[in-house]
């Protein structure tokens, strides 16, 4: 059989990547261009900014694949490319270079949703059984994505608001951390105490989706109320509180949706997936439910990365999606959402809770 080498782009926000993919579990090379040092100042990513910087890393990072997987372009198969969502400028570059080199090699384009590319990166820790169900927790998404088979997408659960990742990145804002603040909220929740008591919205609603503004805006408020009063709060036990009313939300949600959709992998993806404490929990509380294999992300890929991208372009290509020249950037693009008047069964899975 003949090997599928996939080029692959990811440009969707801050980081600038572009890998070779063979047969969507191994990746030949994967090269990414960081934006974080020039965005940290603003707090944030700055739109204008991260497109200019794709600009000037895209084509070297091209380069640098090929040499690293000692490979030309009459090696590759196809070219697959994020095309949404994200930040249309930023979305645009990489759809521009892989239309580019698609056309020029006279190469298939395969259009790639950035959440698919997240869900697909547990190809590389293994293959995906179906019907599988993926917790996605990123800085722009918190939803779950139930998958009846390949290559089917089905949001069954989403935020109603702030994405957990944001929220992450908000509260950090506010206690004077440097942006990403996940990973130094997650370091510093396990050094303190549940000491502040915050809200934990829809958390026992019996439904699906998510809403972390109220948590998000009670953290800022404490901080603030606290500052106006000359008051010194313990950012450790605060960090500490927050995670913990972060963990609960989505252990709980988890824990129902898993009820509702008796699926065999539960994969936890996006950039949160890196959280420590939600790895944790997801490993305890998995026991209860026995004919579900729980799949997390590697942590080198929680984050945006080509390698992701190439696995779902892997799985599109051989479904027989292709693009056209005139592909463009959609950043709202979103996967189709379960309608609520429909009952939606998995088939060949029982309740799996003891």
């Amino acid at each position: 059989m003949t090997d599928r080498i996939i080029l692959a782009f990811e440009s969707s926000a801050d980081e600038t990547s572009v890998a070779i993919v063979k047969n969507g579990n191994e990746i030949l090379s994967l090269e990414i261009a960081t934006q974080i040092k020039s965005h940290q100042r603003f707090g944030g990513i700055v739109p204008e900014v991260a497109s200019r910087h794709h600009i000037e890393q895209i084509t070297l990072l091209v380069d640098a694949a090929l040499t690293d997987a000692k490979l030309t372009y009459d090696d590759l198969t196809a070219v697959a490319v994020t095309y949404g969502p994200g930040l249309v400028g930023a979305l645009l570059i990489g759809v521009t270079a892989a239309k580019t080199i698609a056309w020029a090699h006279g190469l298939p384009l395969v259009p790639v949703v950035h959440m698919a590319g997240h869900i697909s990166a547990a190809q590389f820790v293994e293959p995906i059984q179906y019907p599988a169900l993926a917790l996605m927790v990123s800085g722009g998404h918190t939803e779950f994505v139930l998958m009846e088979s390949e290559y089917e997408y089905v949001v069954v659960g989403d935020t109603r608001d702030d994405a957990v990742g944001e929220s992450y990145d908000k509260v950090g804002r506010t206690m004077g951390l440097p942006y990403p603040a996940g990973k130094k909220i997650d370091e510093m929740a396990h050094q303190g105490t549940d000491e502040y008591k915050l809200p934990r919205a829809l958390m026992n609603d019996g439904k699906l989706d998510f809403s972390f503004s109220g948590l998000k805006s009670a953290v800022i408020n404490l901080k603030h109320n606290a500052d106006q009063r000359d008051e010194e709060l313990n950012l450790i036990n605060l960090a500490t509180s927050f995670q913990m009313a972060v963990l609960d939300i989505l252990l709980t949600k988890t824990r129902q949706a898993l009820k509702t959709y008796p699926v065999k992998m539960l994969i936890v993806a996006g950039g949160v997936a890196a959280n420590q404490g939600l790895r944790d929990g997801l490993d305890q509380f998995l026991t209860e439910f026995t004919h579900t294999r729980l799949v997390k992300v590697p942590l080198q890929l929680a984050g945006d990365n080509a390698a992701m991208i190439g696995a779902a372009g892997d799985v599109a290509y051989r479904h027989g999606e292709r693009a056209s020249w005139d592909l463009n950037a959609k950043p709202g693009l979103d996967f189709d959402y379960l309608s609520p008047d429909l009952e939606f069964k998995v088939p060949g899975v029982e309740n799996n809770i003891n």
